[in-house]
Parts: structure tokens; sequence; C-alpha cells
């Protein structure tokens, strides 16, 4: 009776703390089984595609770009990436009727224009003679707030999409080809987090309009524009602490409960002092 007294004292007085450290986790929870990125009006989305990391059409996560070109130019896109999140890159090329075996590729770069690995995905595929279009795949690895210089963790920023084909021939040099374009993220939360975080995200032009807005100019050269919707994040923040938080709460009443078991009844009433 006295052990589950205290333990029920503990929980009470426990009770809020506990509710405020597992009502994040759960949403938490919740958000980890599904993309970060909310559907956008594909009515909005871009149409075209540019032919350089300079000229890269900026699309939202979760918007559907499309363009036409002609089998044998370089299509870019750019879209950002914030700490936590695996974005998945899904492209689809719409060939000719007619047209012989073609090798598309998909290639993602960071803000540094570094080429980032795929964890997983058909980055390449060759299309066979009379094939109506051909789906590639690239799920990249999870951004990273913080990493070393040497290192080639995706970090932080802008992120550039680079569509094309490989060892064309002759024959189909010029032939119209369309392109569809979607990315998506899963929000992977507190268990890919790490300490510290970039100064700012790696976004091209960033650090020019930063000591704008510092000396008060109105004139500011930003090279890109995009962000997430809910801004970037700051990088102290994960889901950390709040397991963090829950493993304290568990651990002190494990403490309770273990003095509590332990100390005993303590002296019968009967029994007088010092027998």
């Amino acid at each position: 009776m006295r052990v589950s007294r205290v333990l029920s004292g503990a929980l009470l007085a426990l009770g809020p703390v506990l509710g405020l450290a597992l009502g994040p986790a759960a949403a938490s929870a919740a958000a980890d089984s599904t993309p970060s990125a909310s559907p956008s009006d594909d009515s909005s989305a871009p149409t075209e595609a540019g032919t350089s990391f300079r000229t890269a059409t900026e699309i939202d996560q979760g918007q559907t770009a499309t363009a036409s070109g002609s089998a044998g130019d370089y299509l870019y896109w750019s879209f950002p990436a914030d700490t936590g999140q695996r974005p998945t890159v899904r492209a689809t090329v719409k060939l000719p009727a007619a047209h012989t075996g073609q090798t598309w590729q998909v290639d993602v770069y960071d803000g540094l224009r570094r080429r980032q690995a795929c964890q997983y995905g058909a980055q390449t595929r060759t299309a066979a003679p009379g094939t109506a279009s051909v789906e590639l795949a690239c799920v990249l690895r999870t951004v990273r707030a913080w990493s070393e210089p040497w290192a080639d963790d995706p970090l932080p920023g802008t992120y550039y999409v680079r569509l094309t084909v490989l060892g064309l021939k002759a024959a189909d040099l010029g032939l119209p080809v369309g392109a569809e374009l979607r990315v998506e993220s899963k929000d992977i939360g507190g268990s890919a987090a790490v300490d510290g975080s970039l100064a700012e995200p790696l976004v091209p032009g960033i650090a020019v309009g930063t000591k704008a807005e510092e000396d008060d100019s109105s004139a500011s050269a930003v090279l890109s524009s995009i962000e997430p919707d809910d801004g970037w994040a700051s990088g102290w923040w994960s889901d950390r602490w709040v397991w963090t938080a829950v493993g304290a709460v568990l651990a002190a009443l494990a403490g309770i409960g273990g003095y509590t078991l332990t100390r005993g009844s303590g002296r019968p009433r009967h029994v007088p002092p010092g027998a």
C-alpha cells in the first residue's frame, strides 16, 4: 500500500511534465509517417525548366513541375530542403512515338553544387525503342543541420535537379520530349539530429541579402528566393529533447520506486527503539 501511494503521488506530481513531453512526441511520431511537404496548388507550378545551375527553375516541394524540351537538352530545377528532411525526387520523361533506345538520368546537387548520392531509387533508366515514357527516382540522405567541412553530407539550403539523356544517338538528337518533376520529403525527426547548425542555409545570395538587411539597404542582390513554408529551422531544437525529458521522468520514477522497495516498512510499533 505504501509503495502504491508513493508511486501514485509521484505520477500525479509529474503528470503535467509527462503530458507536455508526450504531446510533441506523439505529434512528431505522427509526422514521421507522412511527407513533410503538403501538396501545393499545381496550377501555379512552373511549366518550364532552366538550362544551367544559374537559370534553374525554382519549385516548391509538393508541386509537380512540367517542361518541354528536346532530346539532348539539360533541364534544371531547384528546391529548398531543410534540416531533418529526406527528399525524394521523382521525374517522368515522356518520349516521342518513334525513337531508338535512350538512357535518362536524374542528378541532384546541393547548395555547394556537390553531387549528392542517392540512397536508393532508379536514378538511371534506359527506355527501349518505342517506349512512351521512363520514370526516374532518387531518395537522398537526410539533410543534417551541420557537418564537418570535409564531409559530403546534405546540408539545409537549395538543391538542384538536373535531368538529361546519356549517350544520345544522332537519330534521336532534337526529338521533342516532355518532363515532369515532383519533390517530396519525409520528416525523419530527432533520430537524425546533430549538435550544431549552419550560420545560414546554403542558398545562393543569402549572404548578400543578409548584409543588405543589416545595412538597411533597399537594394539586395538575392539570387534565390525559395525557402520552406515555415522558414528555415534554427538547428537547435529536435524531438530528442522530448525523449530526453521522458527518459528523465522515467528515471526519477524508477529511483523513487527502488528506494521505497529497499527501505522496508520501518520499525514495528511493538519493538522499542534500540532493541
